[in-house]
């Protein structure tokens, strides 16, 4: 279905029902929704929605979307955790309805890569158990930095503009 066309009030209740479910719990499928119901311009969109992109970033959905564009160095779940709750602390987050991009967004703009990159890379668990070197360190983090960058970077290159209220 092209998201520029309208959606019948059944296609629109089918898509309501389809995230209270979660059977709809995708980056891409939830875009998709979420490009539909824009085009409808409908109050009773909202709330079904909101849960929705709730739900995908709680059920670590986002998590497991990163992991699977980072396979070389997985994404760090504490840096999305950190995102998390800087969303919820931050009083501009109520400017969208959208949880994944404000979480997306803010690794990006509070640079939270960098550190968790190089927080992971310091754990002895990376060195199987040897003291690493600064420079082992160094290469480590640039190598997390840019994998995790990328694969953020590609995510939210799914909306054209920050989804707003």
């Amino acid at each position: 279905m092209s998201a520029s066309r309208k959606v019948t009030l059944a296609e629109k209740d089918q898509m309501i029902q389809a995230l209270r479910s979660h059977h709809v719990n995708t980056l891409v499928e939830l875009r998709r929704i979420e490009k539909a119901f824009a085009v409808l311009g409908s109050p009773d969109v909202t709330e079904p929605m909101t849960a929705a992109w709730s739900y995908y970033v709680n059920s670590h959905s986002l998590l497991t979307e990163l992991r699977a564009l980072t396979k070389n160095y997985p994404f760090s779940s504490e840096c999305l955790e950190e995102a998390k709750r800087r969303v919820f602390a931050d009083p501009q987050s109520n400017r969208s309805w959208n949880f994944c991009w404000l979480v997306l967004n803010k690794v990006r703009t509070d640079a939270l890569i960098p550190y968790y990159a190089q927080h992971q890379a310091s754990q002895p668990a990376m060195w199987g158990g040897r003291a690493p070197t600064t420079e082992d360190i160094t290469r480590l983090t640039s190598a997390f930095v840019g994998e995790w960058n990328t694969a953020i970077n590609q995510m939210l290159r799914h909306w054209d503009q920050p989804p707003s209220r």
